[in-house]
């Protein structure tokens, strides 16, 4: 691993399919992990995750719900900074009860410049494509299958990342699909 990683789980358990990303993590959490990666359920606590950011990572996956356009449950690992994925423009306003993870990204390079830590240099999101975001408890059956999937690709990230010129750095892949 160069350097340490951080896996953010991002989601509200009580908007159904939001709630991918804690439902990853828990998932993930029955893994081994390798020395220098931490998994950590954020949930809504979008200012905790600016924070913690804070400690010093060199990569940074967030796991959300991610609404691209295909098929609920098809899930997507995207390279944040390639075109692929979209920071709030103009720059973040510190709102506790509103941290989306847009706006997280869009904070941390002021968060950063004031305590001269290093921004990670790589984010990556793993998005699945919700099915409904409604109030309610529980994943749609095409996300709650996704997740095995999306614990795999995590574990597959890693160790990509540990066999050196493998994986998503790859200039032809800025982004991998994978449908349900």
């Amino acid at each position: 691993m160069n350097g340490r990683t951080l896996i953010a789980g991002i989601g509200n358990v009580f908007l159904g399919d939001d709630g991918f990303g804690v439902e990853t993590l828990r998932a993930l959490s029955s893994h081994a992990l390798p020395q220098g990666v931490e998994a950590v359920d954020f949930g809504v606590r979008g200012v905790h995750l600016a924070y913690q950011l804070l400690d010093g990572y060199d990569t940074v996956v967030l796991v959300d719900a991610t609404a691209r356009g295909g098929a609920p449950g098809t899930l997507y690992l995207i390279e944040v900074g390639t075109g692929d994925a979209r920071v709030a423009p103009g720059g973040a306003a510190l709102d506790g009860h509103d941290m989306s993870p847009d706006t997280v990204l869009a904070l941390l390079d002021t968060l950063c410049a004031g305590t001269g830590t290093a921004a990670p240099r790589r984010v990556l999101v793993l998005g699945c494509e919700p099915a409904c975001v409604e109030e309610g408890i529980g994943l749609s059956r095409p996300v709650a299958d996704a997740v095995p999937e999306a614990v795999r690709m995590l574990l597959d990230l890693l160790r990509q990342e540990e066999a050196p010129g493998a994986g998503v750095d790859d200039p032809n892949r800025r982004e991998l699909r994978r449908t349900p």
